[in-house]
């Protein structure tokens, strides 16, 4: 896949940010603020300055650019999400579980968060991936 297109490291967001990420990549990686609004009409209560808010601070940040199209503001990614789910995939499991994938996958485990057909899956992948190196 190819780069995010800024250079600065990319930051871990907000869960609200993130949400409204999601919104845009999911959108092909570019959405207007409608669109977004529309998007989260049944799952949030946010009033639409709030998300107006939100969007703004993704520009600040620099996750995304913001350009008039008449009375519509279009937000397009600067960052994408493989990108950024790489970024936070890899802290996570250097902060939470020692950088120990064996931990992680125990943890998931123990908790009933998979079962044992995905670890079944994870250990095709894994085979799979060992094969191509």
């Amino acid at each position: 896949m190819a780069e995010s297109f800024r250079t600065e490291p990319i930051r871990r967001l907000p869960d609200s940010e993130l949400e409204i990420m999601k919104i845009v990549w999911d959108a092909g990686g570019c959405a207007t603020s409608a669109q977004v609004l529309e998007q989260l009409k049944d799952k949030r209560s946010w009033k639409t300055t709030s998300v107006l808010t939100f969007l703004s601070r993704l520009a600040e940040k620099g996750f995304l650019t913001v350009e008039r199209e008449g009375k519509i503001n279009r937000y397009t990614a600067l960052v994408h999400e493989q990108d950024y789910l790489e970024k936070e995939s890899k802290s996570i499991l250097e902060k939470l579980y020692g950088n120990s994938l064996t931990t992680l996958v125990a943890s998931l485990y123990d908790s009933k968060s998979v079962n044992a057909e995905d670890l079944q899956a994870l250990c095709l992948y894994i085979e799979e991936k060992t094969k191509e190196g």
